[in-house]
């Protein structure tokens, strides 16, 4: 189960990119700037997958959704919680039925389902940070307010504070402009995410570009897995002596995804060892 996103990641889903994400037919439908190259979006992926498995991470491989090119960004279709996975309800046309795709695998893996978002409410996992208490959501264009409502009544039960965030149309997730760092720091955008949004912990700031941004992969235990066109915020990270895995994902940052769009996780634990 996962409480917080800066607790070490254990057990994570992804989705290799054997055909659908480098042949995407219409890529203004799928919302996919620009192709990313088969052989390079494999090889990426497959470092990725590679740097995973090294820290310790359990990784199930979900093989593509036909015809949908976004299954590789297995982030959006369900969220973990402590009480077991979401299955969310995904805001752009193309992506429907990737909800199932994602449902139908963790429960063939013995997954507990805690809860559904259901039409008209739409809430993607790119739009969800669990920091400790506290569940923050991007009020985005893939997350409406009746997803929120939905949402936060799931989770308020389960012991968490809703701070719903309101996100420009250019900002198409919120982890684009937030992620947690530590039980007390997260990395955030200061155009998109205010002090009072983040109170209560530490933030370190960023202000967001064109390779600047908070998507990053949190491992746990202060170790982090960053694209490596994010120079600003490699060195931020060094600078506060955490570890950083250094990745090049640009294949993917070419589909309007980055490093945490690419990984779901399923099972993360306070503690190393536990």
């Amino acid at each position: 189960m996962v409480k917080s996103e800066c607790e070490r990641l254990k057990k994570v889903v992804v989705c290799t990119p054997q055909k659908e994400y480098p042949h995407a037919k219409n890529k203004k439908e799928h919302n996919i700037g620009e192709l990313g190259g088969p052989e390079l979006a494999l090889r990426q992926h497959g470092l990725l997958k590679q740097k995973l498995k090294e820290f310790g991470a359990e990784v199930l491989d979900l093989p593509e959704l036909i015809g949908h090119p976004n299954s590789v960004f297995t982030r959006d279709a369900s969220l973990y919680t402590p009480r077991g996975y979401i299955k969310l309800n995904l805001g752009l046309k193309t992506r429907k039925g990737e909800e199932t795709w994602m449902a139908d695998f963790l429960n063939a893996q013995g997954g507990l389902c805690a809860g559904e978002i259901n039409e008209p409410g739409t809430v993607e996992g790119g739009d969800v940070v669990l920091a400790g208490n506290v569940a923050f959501i991007g009020n985005s264009v893939r997350t409406n307010e009746e997803g929120i409502r939905q949402f936060s009544k799931i989770v308020t039960k389960m012991g968490y504070e809703v701070r719903a965030i309101k996100l420009p149309d250019t900002i198409l997730h919120l982890d684009k402009a937030l992620m947690t760092l530590d039980s007390k720091r997260v990395l955030f955008c200061k155009e998109f995410v205010s002090r009072k949004d983040i109170s209560g912990f530490e933030g370190v700031e960023i202000i967001c570009g064109e390779n600047t941004t908070a998507n990053i992969i949190c491992l746990g235990d202060n170790e982090f897995i960053v694209n490596y066109t994010n120079d600003v915020v490699i060195d931020l990270l060094k600078r506060r002596d955490y570890v950083v895995h250094v990745l090049d994902l640009t294949e993917f940052t070419k589909g309007m995804g980055g490093p945490n769009c690419l990984i779901m996780p399923v099972e993360r634990s306070a503690h190393q060892g536990e």
